[in-house]
């Protein structure tokens, strides 16, 4: 007997079971099959850039084994071997020159730490003026602001030259220094200006109640959550200024005044008997300073581009 309020497939369903048998569950995908596969590409892929890497950092590698090389064997011996380990190349490329090479140090640190505070302050400030104040033609000025940026620097250094000879800053360290705290780079002004206006107006709002004005505000509310924007801003400085050699040959003259991308210029010679070796050694050495700000700065330059621009 049936139920009457039993359905037709209710029905069909049930013979069908009762003639077959019940089915078994759908057997599930080997999981070691499925993984298999896709470990292998995983391997394949990281293999793919390993190998890119050791690609791209072999010159460093080469000219950091080469710095322990004799100079007569720098380029008999191409590979990256060393046999004959030797300290020579240091010690004979820090005092080659005119002045020891620490003197060039100490003035590629000075041209630095200037260029820093001067691009922390000015486009700091010229970023919280860009973001949160209201004067009148603000957008016509931010756009040529970032126009600024699509210049290159050849375009501008022979007025900055004429100027600064007028003035008699040539061959001093202010050509390099003083055009910071102008907020000259564009490029961080837009940086910051990004970042702060990813911070809510609520808390300029909360700051202006307990009587806080603009300047209370930029550095009781918004410098303080700045630090990454400040960090990368900071980091990037560094590294252009450290490395920047056109600036320093255009205004700087003297050997005693030379930054350090001078003085290894100085190792080279146009008749052929340049110093390779002690060139390479000093090379090392200016590198030290880069690899450092990355490997200490990293965590605050990757959250300051990260976090920049993000609503």
């Amino acid at each position: 007997m049936t139920n009457p309020t039993q359905q037709p497939s209710d029905i069909v369903a049930a013979n069908e079971v009762a003639l077959h048998g019940v089915d078994e569950p759908p057997t599930q995908p080997d999981v070691a099959e499925s993984a298999g596969p896709s470990r292998i590409r995983s391997v394949v892929k990281h293999i793919l850039l390993v190998a890119a890497a050791l690609l791209m950092i072999y010159p460093l590698l080469w000219m950091l084994v080469s710095s322990f090389r004799p100079t007569a064997f720098i380029f008999r011996e191409p590979g990256l071997w060393l046999t004959d380990p030797t300290l020579d190349n240091y010690a004979q490329g820090w005092f080659a020159l005119q002045h020891p090479f620490s003197q060039y140090l100490l003035n590629s640190i000075i041209v630095v730490l200037g260029a820093i505070l001067g691009n922390v302050v000015s486009c700091s400030l010229a970023a919280y003026a860009f973001a949160r104040l209201k004067f009148k033609f603000k957008n016509v000025f931010f756009a040529i602001m970032l126009m600024t940026i699509m210049l290159p620097i050849h375009v501008i250094i022979v007025p900055q030259y004429i100027m600064f000879s007028q003035i008699g800053w040539v061959n001093t360290f202010l050509p390099l220094i003083v055009p910071k705290l102008l907020a000259t780079d564009a490029f961080f002004v837009f940086l910051m200006v990004q970042f702060i206006r990813g911070l809510p107006k609520e808390l300029d709002e909360a700051a202006r109640i307990d009587g806080c004005g603009h300047w209370g505000i930029f550095s009781r509310v918004i410098m303080p959550l700045m630090v990454p924007a400040i960090a990368t801003t900071t980091i990037f400085t560094f590294i252009w200024t450290w490395n920047d050699f056109f600036s320093s040959l255009i205004f700087l003259t003297s050997p005693d005044k030379f930054t350090v991308p001078l003085a290894l210029r100085a190792f080279m010679d146009s008749t052929g008997m340049s110093n390779w070796g002690a060139m390479f050694a000093m090379s090392i050495v200016s590198l030290v300073p880069v690899f450092l700000a990355f490997l200490f700065g990293q965590r605050f330059l990757i959250r300051g581009i990260a976090t920049t621009g993000i609503k």
